[in-house]
C-alpha cells in the first residue's frame, strides 16, 4: 500500500468531497477479500451490506474488455461521480454519455470499495450502476439500499431506473 499512498499526494486531490463526487478511494481486489465478506463490512445506518445476485455469483461479473484494472492487491480510484446525470437512463444510454465525458464506468470491487469508506455516498433516490463488471447475459451489477440496508444486486441492461445513475472515475492508479 506504500506505493499507492506517495501516488495519492501526486493526484494532488481535493480532501473535500461534493454531494455525488469524490476525489479518490482505495480499492481492494475481489481475490483479496471476497466480495461477500466485503459487503457485509459495509455499514450502513448500522445496517449491513449484502450480495443478492441470486441466481448468479459474484464471480459471474468480470472486468469489460474497456477497462483496465491494475495489477496488484490494491489501487487508487480517481475522480468518481455517482452518476446523477444518468439516473433514469439504460446501462447502454449511460455508458455512452460517461464515455463522451472522458470517465469510464465502476466495477463490482469499486463500487464495494466507495460505501466502506464512504457508506452514505449511496443515497436512496440515487444509487448506481457498476456496469465495469458484466457477464454473459445482460445482468448489469448495482448497489442500492434495499430495507434500508446496501445491497449489492443487478439489473437488466436495457430497463432504466429513475433512482438508478452509471458511477463512473476518471483514472485508475496501481502501485
Amino acid at each position: 500500500m506504500e506505493p499507492l499512498r506517495d501516488k495519492v499526494w501526486k493526484l494532488n486531490p481535493s480532501l473535500e468531497q461534493d454531494d455525488g463526487r469524490l476525489p479518490f478511494v482505495l480499492v481492494i481486489k475481489g481475490d483479496v477479500v471476497s466480495v461477500e465478506r466485503a459487503m457485509a463490512l459495509v455499514s450502513r445506518e448500522d445496517k449491513a451490506g449484502y450480495v443478492g445476485l441470486s441466481p448468479v455469483t459474484p464471480n459471474h461479473f468480470k472486468p469489460i474488455e474497456t477497462v483496465h484494472v491494475p495489477d496488484g492487491m490494491a489501487y487508487l480510484l480517481v475522480d468518481i461521480d455517482r452518476g446523477k446525470d444518468t439516473l433514469n437512463a439504460t446501462p447502454e444510454q449511460a455508458l455512452k454519455s460517461v464515455g463522451e465525458q472522458g470517465r469510464t464506468p465502476l466495477t463490482i470491487d469499486e463500487g464495494i470499495a466507495i460505501l466502506t469508506h464512504f457508506p452514505d455516498f449511496l443515497k436512496k433516490n440515487n444509487c448506481f450502476w457498476l456496469a465495469a463488471s458484466r457477464g454473459t447475459d445482460r445482468r448489469v451489477p448495482a448497489l442500492w439500499i434495499s430495507a434500508g440496508r446496501p445491497r449489492l444486486g443487478w439489473c437488466w441492461a436495457g430497463a432504466p431506473h429513475t433512482w438508478l445513475g452509471m458511477a463512473s472515475c476518471v483514472q485508475r492508479v496501481g502501485a
